[in-house]
């Protein structure tokens, strides 16, 4: 089973994350009326232009991101998660953290990080999976970012958007986001 979620996550989805993805990403993130005001209002954000995610019973999922304060790079980041229980498929999508202030970026980078319980994502296009959290529940979305009327905001001082790119997943499991930090060398 493992070396299956492995064989799904590693050839399925491949995720680098070069410069142009990252400024592609941001800019498709730009272009959704929720998102936009958070880019002009938070100190920082982590931005994963494709997170990998597959399972059959037992899943996983993977990301390469890159974190800005106050819009200049400052280090990346990578995202885990294992999930376990109904779920079968695969998915890429991107995803956006926004922090709202100095102690909530220092939080995240500080060294690992872990989506509390409560933690939850806002899904600005159709299909994208709007929960991050262990409970195993989750928000819906409409078919385009200009119909959806969702409204992110932030909780415990940080703000997540999803945006699907391709696949499908059908999941009813539970799992949780570790993040971890890599600060440029200077």
């Amino acid at each position: 089973m493992k070396k299956f979620i492995y064989l799904i996550l590693s050839f399925i989805f491949t995720t680098t994350a070069y410069a142009s993805d990252v400024e592609h990403t941001i800019n498709t993130f730009k272009k959704s009326p929720q998102v936009a005001k958070f880019f002009k209002n938070s100190y920082g954000y982590a931005v994963f232009p494709t997170i990998g995610k597959g399972g059959v019973g037992l899943g996983g999922a993977y990301g390469e991101g890159t974190v800005f304060k106050q819009g200049k790079k400052t280090g990346t980041s990578t995202m885990t998660q294992v999930s376990f229980g109904l779920q079968l498929g695969g998915q890429a999508f991107s995803e956006i953290i926004f922090f709202k202030d100095k102690a909530t970026y220092y939080a995240f980078t500080k060294g690992n990080f872990e989506f509390s319980a409560q933690a939850s994502a806002v899904a600005i296009n159709v299909g994208a999976n709007a929960q991050t959290s262990t409970t195993g529940t989750s928000a819906g979305a409409s078919a385009s970012s200009d119909k959806n009327k969702q409204k992110g905001f932030y909780q415990n001082g940080m703000a997540t958007f999803t945006y699907t790119k391709g696949g499908l997943m059908y999941e009813a499991a539970l799992g949780g986001q570790k993040f971890s930090f890599t600060p440029i060398k200077k």
